[in-house]
């Protein structure tokens, strides 16, 4: 199956360690397509339903915030299906996270 940028994507997340998000959740492909439609792997921020208002955490509705501080790389066997994707809005407003966190 083919991926792309900002597809959100059902998860399995499991095994984990510590204080890494667990189970099976909806996650953002962050990685570029490049990598996305060359390589065996993607980079994905988890997902969640519960969660503060913290400046590393995209806020998508009252009950859905993407975990940019639980960014990983994944094998794309254990993505189970495609979701939906990111609207334009949240793509700037996830690109300004990653780049207030990693480059500045």
């Amino acid at each position: 199956m083919k991926y792309d940028q900002y597809d959100i994507v059902l998860v399995n997340l499991d095994p984990t360690i510590g204080a890494e998000i667990q189970k099976t959740r909806p996650c953002v492909i962050i990685s570029p397509d490049e990598m996305n439609h060359n390589i065996q792997t993607l980079i994905i921020a988890p997902m969640t339903s519960k969660s503060r208002e913290y400046p590393t955490r995209l806020k998508l509705t009252d009950e859905s915030f993407v975990v940019l501080d639980q960014i990983k790389t994944i094998d794309k066997q254990r993505v189970i299906k495609k979701l939906d994707k990111l609207t334009a809005k949240n793509i700037t407003e996830l690109k300004k996270i990653i780049h207030i966190m990693l480059v500045e």
